[in-house]
């Protein structure tokens, strides 16, 4: 669950709390290209602000004016949850800035009860995952825990969307990378947790909105407690602190475990694993290493960049080629260069003499 949906959850919850008429639109079903994907949500109150996105921003701006009084609109509705369809044609899809042939359903769900929303809320707040069910004939919503994240179902008749927790994000080693990593998280809808037991790295920490321990970062990892939401890197390029930690979370369902260093430096913290313990190709096989997309990267700002797209890939569940991998690019370049050195080569290897001649 991005944060954008607790943000969009706790506007609704204080509106409604403070006796304003708000709305609740999902995105239920789409077919075709959308902008937002199933599951996206936005809230409406009715003097026109509005939190969260469905769209790309046209569809907003209508409903805005359908249902706000900002713009001459009818207002808020009580009654139950309304089902709404856009793009379904060509012009409506060029109007609601939709790609061609793209369309999608919204609920909108009117004035949610404040109590619901509070309960939801502390729910979502302490870690939790839930389980949000819309009966849309009655609009009652029933909440309850959920065993593991589900994608939202929708039949026509009934909701059900599985909220929470977070995505998390747990860097050991506080250098600057790390810093610039963190601040691309952030801004990507992670919480984000940094261990580092070395004082002067930790000492110098300076991006706000982070969790920071000094703990044994392998005692950090068990008591941050991973799930499916969860990835862990490892950028201190030292194994007395990164190999432990990462030991912990390959046996975790994090999302994502990888770790910061060059291509011999990943072949030998694999051979350590192996040799000292007890690990085997195939339970590697979850941890990457060297991270990052290849990108051509050589400062921390743009090594972040490189691994925090890594992570966004995986996280959406989105192949990479093996060209992509920072281990594969490397190696086709190195072979590039060997080539070309060859072929500098081949003249003085072929006809000595005149090569000296030229000189």
């Amino acid at each position: 669950m991005d944060n954008i949906d607790v943000m969009v959850l706790k506007a609704l919850r204080d509106w409604r709390q403070a006796g304003q008429r708000a709305l609740l639109a999902t995105v239920v079903r789409t077919w075709g290209s959308s902008p937002r994907p199933v599951g996206s949500m936005m809230t409406l109150r009715e003097d026109g602000r509005a939190i969260g996105s469905v769209s790309g921003g046209c569809i907003e701006d209508d409903l805005i004016a359908r249902h706000t009084r900002a713009l001459g609109g009818a207002g808020i509705p009580e009654g139950t949850p309304q089902l709404v369809r856009y793009g379904v044609s060509a012009d409506e899809a060029h109007r609601f800035g939709l790609p061609c042939g793209g369309t999608l359903e919204l609920l909108l769900e009117f004035n949610p009860d404040a109590a619901s929303l509070q309960q939801l809320v502390d729910r979502l707040e302490s870690g939790s995952l839930v389980e949000r069910r819309v009966d849309c004939e009655t609009g009652a919503v029933t909440l309850q825990a959920a065993g593991q994240p589900e994608a939202l179902e929708f039949d026509g008749h009934t909701l059900v969307n599985h909220l929470g927790p977070g995505y998390r994000m747990l860097l050991i080693g506080a250098g600057a990378l790390a810093e610039y990593l963190a601040t691309m998280a952030l801004f990507n809808g992670f919480t984000v947790t940094v261990c580092d037991p070395r004082e002067e790295y930790m000492g110098s920490w300076s991006v706000d909105q982070v969790h920071k321990i000094t703990d044994m970062p392998d005692d950090a990892v068990t008591a941050f407690r991973p799930d499916a939401r969860s990835c862990i890197v490892a950028l201190t390029h030292d194994p007395k602190l990164d190999d432990l930690a990462l030991l912990e979370a390959l046996h975790s369902p994090a999302f994502y475990v990888g770790a910061i260093g060059s291509r011999r430096n990943n072949h030998t913290r694999r051979e350590r694993m192996i040799e000292h313990f007890g690990e085997t190709e195939v339970s590697l096989a979850r941890l990457r290493g060297p991270i990052g997309l290849y990108i051509g990267s050589k400062t921390p700002a743009e090594i972040a960049v490189s691994v925090m797209a890594e992570i966004l890939a995986v996280k959406n569940g989105v192949p990479l080629p093996r060209e992509m991998s920072v281990e594969t690019a490397k190696q086709e370049h190195d072979i590039a260069m060997s080539d070309s050195g060859l072929q500098c080569a081949l003249p003085q290897i072929l006809d000595p003499e005149a090569t000296a001649r030229r000189h």
